[in-house]
């Protein structure tokens, strides 16, 4: 794992703020502008302007406080990256992350669901706002069961694994430890959750709405699945052939989907606030920068090893917020909830670890 810095990336600690948020502060201003300037052309008053504005603002502010604990997690892997292949992660991540993510996945479902193409599903996110996002609302069930089932293997990976020593909820952490040399275990889990809530959706909402959500589920599974496999062969391609490369498109392979699925609930949950496609845009890729600054920031200073459980928070939030897209297919769950539970677990993990440090001074936070 090495000590958590990594001076391909830049000066590990010297840094101030500024070095780190400067182009997320730069995209911010852009993107306020931009965002008030579409409310003066699409209303032509002041009030209508600022109200866009505003949205703008509380959608970036959504995006942070849902990608904390995204951030986390693409730091925890991207330590352990080449440096090529780090660079790429915060390039073409980025274009990924912001443009793929926050414009042309939105698209893609009205391009699926309503059996349209990509122009036509652009024309009506202009025109049509509100059956633009009917047609989102619709597809939400199958989007949460995917991204839900897959955030969920993402995070009892984390827990189900021998090899980890450090343990923040002793009691059951020790325990999925222990019983991680059980071969699929967390599959199986998943998958006993997935049937669970299929049977209470048949009751709720019928058949056909089971189906969607379960085969759903299977699609998010397997996904999670075949990243993990072809992460596996693509990076021992690249150590045969590169001697001792590590943690490369594999690796980068894994943190995009990961991304990916981080994204489906902002995205959605966009939705509620407006229903225009291009200021859902402004408002999350500005949230999208600042998560790519704190990625950077927590590789660069080793925020990580130094304070010992905020990647178990961050695990916790995950699996949390897995439950939350699971339940969301029955009843709405207000996006502040999930985002104030993920931001307040990655706190008390913060706190604990502080604690820690206080206890055990000159002790390695990563001290077995």
């Amino acid at each position: 794992m090495g000590n958590g810095t990594n001076p391909s990336i830049g000066n590990a600690g010297t840094h101030s703020l500024m070095h780190y948020f400067k182009w997320a502060f730069i995209v911010t201003i852009l993107g306020l502008a931009l965002g008030a300037a579409l409310g003066w052309q699409m209303t032509g008053t002041v009030g209508g302007t600022l109200t866009i504005f505003f949205i703008c603002v509380v959608l970036a502010v959504l995006e942070i406080s849902l990608s904390f604990d995204n951030a986390i997690v693409n730091a925890n892997k991207l330590k352990d990256m080449t440096p090529l292949w780090q660079r790429r992660f915060l390039t073409w991540g980025i274009l990924i992350a912001v443009f793929g993510m926050r414009i042309v996945f939105p698209l893609l479902i009205v391009v699926v669901a309503a059996n349209v193409g990509p122009w036509t599903a652009m024309v009506m996110a202009a025109s049509e706002p509100e059956r633009y996002a009917e047609i989102m609302h619709d597809a939400h069930l199958p989007i949460a069961a995917f991204g839900g089932t897959f955030l969920m293997m993402v995070g009892l990976s984390f827990f189900f694994n021998n090899e980890k020593d450090i343990h923040w909820v002793r009691w059951v952490e020790e325990k999925a430890s222990q019983y991680s040399s059980v071969k699929g275990i967390e599959i199986a889990f998943v998958l006993c959750v997935m049937l669970v809530f299929s049977k209470v959706i048949e009751s709720r909402l019928g058949t056909a709405q089971s189906n969607i959500f379960f085969h759903s589920a299977i699609w998010g599974l397997l996904t999670f699945l075949l990243v993990e496999v072809l992460g596996g062969v693509l990076d021992r391609s690249q150590q045969l052939m590169e001697g001792a490369a590590k943690g490369g498109l594999g690796a980068f392979l894994y943190l995009e989907v990961l991304d990916a699925s981080f994204s489906f609930d902002g995205v959605i949950g966009a939705f509620a606030l407006t229903q225009n496609l291009f200021i859902i845009a402004i408002g999350l890729g500005i949230g999208a920068m600042y998560v790519r600054s704190m990625t950077i920031m927590l590789v660069e200073k080793g925020t990580l090893t130094q304070y010992r459980y905020l990647e178990h928070g961050a695990f916790y939030a995950i699996l949390i917020l897995s439950v939350i897209m699971y339940v969301q297919t029955l009843t709405h769950i207000p996006e502040v909830i999930t985002g104030l539970g993920g931001a307040g677990l990655i706190g008390i993990s913060l706190w604990s670890s502080i604690r820690w440090n206080r206890r055990h001074p000159g002790e390695s936070p990563t001290h077995h």
